[in-house]
């Protein structure tokens, strides 16, 4: 490796630690508590697009990698009501999206949940986080940002809001590069169908099929940035949702023992801190924003 290559590599992972000192100082200010990340549980997200199951042997259990702590947040919630973890996820996705250049096998997402909060004060939340993290590092790593060639701009808060039917209309399907790349600013997608996100995402009672969901999109072209929204948080709702998704309810039957026993409607939010650090730093890939970085496909990765 040559210097020029360690230099941006210490500048990127500098910048990297000052992200996540950043995001806990706000958070801690706004009466979060940090809990520890679940690695391996019989449960985790499910998912609406593909990927391939992490599962191992736990003493002769099917045991899954954590593809997304959302269940045990839910869950988390019944003890404090504010809560947030960095959790280590495992989604061995389809070979080709890593030349994308914003997946990887193996992310690390500050994931966090409210509980009896609304999808407007979670987007409270995610813009207050981002701002925070962006002023920060613009003032505690100003020699680092200027090696790697990056001029941050902070941006205003409100961000401006699009519907996920009027970003389709405009942009097409698969829209997030599209839009992402004419924006200036961060925006939210809102309002998502039903079909295309996850059993737990909660229905708006006013609208059939439309959740209370949001995503928080990058400027510049670097895509998603954070998702989140409502969630369901009562047994017959969550059942009419596994049947209507066509997902076995056995296959979940450890989290509605506890959904049974009543969960607090909550909302929240799971932000990629590589992809965060790639947007702040200005990288080409987001295998650049981690060591040992291991993109979908690439086999070998140590």
């Amino acid at each position: 490796m040559s210097s020029l290559a360690v230099q941006q590599l210490v500048d990127v992972l500098k910048v990297k630690d000052e992200i996540m000192h950043a995001a806990r100082e706000y958070l801690r200010q706004e009466g979060f508590i940090e809990i520890l990340p679940v690695i391996l549980s019989p449960i985790t997200d499910p998912l609406h697009h593909d990927t391939f199951d992490g599962t191992v042997s736990f003493y002769g259990s099917p045991y899954q990698l954590t593809k997304s702590m959302i269940l045990h947040k839910q869950i988390a919630l019944r003890t404090l009501p504010r809560i947030y973890s960095v959790s280590p996820n495992v989604r061995m996705e389809p070979a080709e999206r890593a030349s994308l250049g914003r997946y990887l096998a193996e992310f690390v997402q500050l994931d966090l949940e409210v509980r009896d909060a609304s999808r407007d004060e979670i987007i409270g939340v995610g813009e207050g986080l981002v701002l925070h993290v962006l002023t920060r590092v613009a003032e505690r790593c100003p020699a680092e940002l200027e090696r790697l060639g990056r001029e941050l701009t902070i941006p205003e808060a409100p961000f401006k809001r699009v519907s996920f039917q009027e970003a389709q209309e405009q942009f097409g399907k698969g829209f997030d590069d599209a839009l992402s790349s004419s924006l200036s600013a961060p925006a939210w997608v809102i309002d998502f169908p039903r079909s295309v996100r996850e059993f737990y995402d909660r229905e708006d009672p006013a609208r059939t099929d439309i959740l209370l969901d949001m995503d928080l999109i990058y400027p510049e072209g670097y895509g998603e940035a954070l998702s989140g929204g409502e969630r369901e948080h009562t047994l017959p709702r969550i059942l009419r949702r596994l049947e209507k998704d066509g997902i076995d309810k056995e296959r979940f039957s450890q989290y509605l023992s506890f959904v049974e026993e009543g969960l607090p409607a909550s909302a929240g939010f799971g932000i990629g801190i590589e992809r965060l650090t790639r947007f702040v730093c200005g990288l080409e890939d987001v295998e650049q924003a981690r060591l040992f970085a291991k993109a979908p496909g690439k086999v070998g990765a140590i």
